[in-house]
């Protein structure tokens, strides 16, 4: 069976306390309404990965969290990794392509730039810059994980909060 993955950029975080690292800042207002709204989207969809590797930064902490009191992914499912925050291009391929082929869809919460060239990169699309709290969809036409970023690939959706039904 095919691969589902689902790119999603974190929430739009706060820059009002300067003191706070990169890393510390929080989400502001309009990711903490953006998150569980993608969240009911991607239920409405029927979506719910079988796991969740997320970027320990905190704003891509909350952004799981708003997303995931919508999907329902099972704690024990859902994986930091602290790869993911700063990720070039090729360390974002390597940790899908480390997925475990037990599990047939995977959600990645991360940052840009990398978010936007993955999904361009496996999807053979100009994707673009991916906006805050963006999901793409993509499907591998393969069912090995390794073979993201090699094998054809092909963009199921790209959804966004500004984005209309």
């Amino acid at each position: 069976m095919p691969k589902t993955l689902y790119l999603v950029r974190h929430a739009k975080s706060s820059w009002v306390n300067p003191s706070y690292s990169d890393f510390d800042r929080p989400l502001n207002d309009r990711g903490q309404r953006d998150a569980p709204e993608m969240g009911r989207r991607l239920k409405a969809k029927g979506i719910r990965p079988d796991l969740i590797v997320c970027s320990p930064a905190r704003r891509a902490i909350e952004t799981l969290e708003l997303l995931n009191a919508e999907l329902g992914v099972d704690q024990d499912s859902i994986y930091m990794q602290k790869r993911l925050y700063e990720a070039s291009t090729p360390t974002l391929i390597d940790i899908i392509q480390s997925l475990e082929n037990s599990d047939e869809s995977a959600m990645v919460i991360g940052h840009n730039p990398s978010m936007s060239w993955v999904a361009t990169q496996i999807s053979g699309e100009p994707i673009g810059d991916l906006p805050t709290c963006s999901v793409v969809g993509l499907e591998l036409d393969s069912n090995d994980w390794n073979m993201a970023g090699i094998c054809a690939a092909k963009k199921i959706f790209l959804d966004y909060p500004k984005k209309q039904a």
